[in-house]
């Protein structure tokens, strides 16, 4: 007899607030065979709070290229697997993508559950426009590379290291000081902060500071033209990495664009701190 082909279930979890967790969820967690878990001690205190007994397997980013096609072998065997991460939905800056992808090449059903999410409460909490708006996961740390996430015209959405919140919005306010900003710290958790203000307003209260716990960053959308201004910067630096002094290059730029000199020439001078 063929046996009947199982299921992938991916189930959010609790972003701080066990109480957050959905009863679907529960219901999935609870009838899966298997749970796949992004770290199996994290998991272990959602499902000792609601006496889930269902057995757990190690899932992260580390692993998951050589579990996924194991877990799709037990879903082939009529099996349901239910998928987890530490907090939130899997797959948004987490682990889970190989799976999900290994299942529905499998010919199997992958069921997706609502429920919490850091960057959508995030962005409902910050009070900025959300009828456009980006997820960038972690920002990047060069230089380049943020101003460039920076510079798009809808609401950026954001996961921010605690301990590089004051540079990020160093250049921010450096780049847009009357930019909207909103950093959620610990959402839905006890210590649970939103500061709303703007670019300069924040960076001079988070400057020297030592931020403690999970930060998403909201941050409003640029004016039209930063793109331009972001890639006449990159120009420069790109000139004074071939050779070209930095006050030179920026000059050159400057008349082919049309903006400010200095300005081109202070952002050349920070890339290469």
């Amino acid at each position: 007899m063929t046996p009947t082909p199982g299921r992938l279930v991916v189930c959010p979890t609790p972003i701080g607030n066990l109480e957050d967790v959905t009863l679907r969820t529960l219901s999935a967690l609870r009838e899966a065979d298997v749970i796949a878990c992004e770290d199996t001690r994290t998991t272990k205190v959602l499902l000792d709070r609601y006496a889930v007994r269902a057995p757990r397997v190690r899932y992260d980013a580390h692993v998951e290229r050589r579990v996924a096609p194991k877990l799709v072998a037990r879903m082939l065997g009529g099996e349901t697997v239910a998928l987890v991460s530490d907090a939130g939905m899997p797959l948004v800056s987490d682990p889970g993508l190989v799976l999900v992808q290994a299942a529905a090449a499998a010919g199997l059903a992958v069921e997706v559950l609502p429920g919490p999410s850091a960057p959508l409460t995030a962005v409902v909490a910050s009070g900025l426009p959300a009828e456009t708006w980006r997820f960038a996961g972690f920002l990047p740390r060069r230089r380049a590379e943020l101003e460039a996430a920076l510079a798009g015209t809808e609401t950026l959405v954001a996961f921010e290291s605690p301990r590089r919140v004051p540079a990020t919005l160093a250049v921010l306010a450096e780049l847009d000081p009357q930019r909207p900003v909103a950093l959620c710290r610990e959402l839905t958790k006890l210590h649970e902060e939103i500061v709303r203000g703007s670019a300069a307003e924040l960076a001079e209260r988070y400057a020297g500071a030592q931020v403690r716990g999970e930060v998403v960053l909201v941050i409003g959308g640029a004016p039209p033209g930063a793109g331009d201004a972001v890639a006449a910067r990159e120009a420069v630096r790109r000139l004074v990495a071939a050779g070209a002094r930095p006050r030179a290059a920026a000059g050159v730029v400057a008349e082919l664009t049309g903006l400010g000199a200095n300005e081109l020439y202070r952002a050349a001078v920070a890339g290469r701190e």
